[in-house]
Parts: C-alpha cells; sequence; structure tokens
C-alpha cells in the first residue's frame, strides 16, 4: 500500500510516500517501479537514475539481511531533493553505514559483498543508518537512509 502525506497539495515542495515491502527478492523492482511514478509525479525525474540505484540497493540490502518485511519511504525534502529511507527487522548496522559520513574505504577486490551500500555513500550527496530498538514502530530492526538532488560533483564522481 502506498501512502501519501496530508502536506502534498498543489505547490508544495514537501511530500512523503511509504510502500511497504513483504520479504520477497522482487521488492527492489517493486521499489524502483514506485520510484520512478513518484518522481516523475513530483517533476523530480532528474534524479531518477541515481535515486533508483540507491533505493534498489537499500531495499535490496534488507531483503538479503533481514527476515521480515522492510518499508520503502520517500520523502521529498524540497523541489529538487529526495530523501530515501529504508527500514527493515535486523538492528544491524552494516559497513560502510555502521561509521558514519566520512572517508569511505574501498571494498577489498576479494570481499564477496559490501560494495552495494559502498555504492550508495558513493552516489548520495548524504547517507546514515540508525538502530530502532525494541518497541519503536513495534518492530525495533534498523533504518538506512540517503539523499540525492541535483549535484554536479556527481557527474565528476560517475567519471573517476
Amino acid at each position: 500500500m502506498v501512502t501519501v502525506s496530508p502536506s502534498e497539495c498543489e505547490g508544495s515542495s514537501s511530500w512523503a510516500y511509504a510502500l511497504q515491502l513483504p520479504h520477497d527478492p522482487r521488492a527492489a523492482r517493486i521499489a524502483r517501479v514506485t520510484l520512478r511514478a513518484v518522481l516523475a509525479g513530483h517533476g523530480m525525474s532528474q534524479l531518477q537514475e541515481t535515486a533508483e540505484l540507491l533505493a534498489s540497493e537499500l531495499v535490496t540490502n534488507a531483503y538479503r539481511y533481514s527476515t521480515g518485511p522492510a518499508t520503502l519511504r520517500l520523502r521529498g525534502i524540497d523541489r529538487s531533493r529526495l530523501r530515501v529511507s529504508v527500514w527493515d527487522t535486523n538492528p544491524h548496522i552494516p559497513p560502510p553505514f555502521d561509521k558514519g559520513p566520512g572517508p569511505l574505504c574501498p571494498v577489498p577486490a576479494e570481499a564477496v559483498g559490501g560494495r552495494g551500500l559502498f555504492l550508495v555513500c558513493h552516489y548520495a550527496d548524504a547517507w546514515g543508518g540508525c538502530p530502532l530498538g525494541d518497541g519503536v514502530f513495534g518492530a525495533g530492526g534498523k533504518l538506512l537512509w540517503c539523499e540525492v538532488g541535483p549535484s554536479a560533483g556527481r557527474d565528476e564522481r560517475v567519471a573517476a
């Protein structure tokens, strides 16, 4: 089910949608389709490519490392910025989200995983994560989030 906040009205720059996702391997694809529709509806299609990658990685991480449902939340911060948040039932904050913003250490070539969240940190303008204690929303778990907006620096990071 998709919901929209009451602040969504003509001319408003702040809005939020939440999509509850079952523990299902198709969740990332469903999140991308929803994200495309939301960005198009709010005239923010220029963020689509990067936002799809980031949302897909966060939702995939939730599916791979938790055993329960997840929730994708999309929030317009202003007319050109988007915050993507994913809640899941596993309280463990994975690297590099466990260290907070700062210089990123590259993922070792022999590592089996860890590249997805590294990509999120690399392409997002801001990112973070927090554990949610037992009783918060009745479920605990964690919340990982990132923000994306138009950025000339992003084009330079892609070229690198």
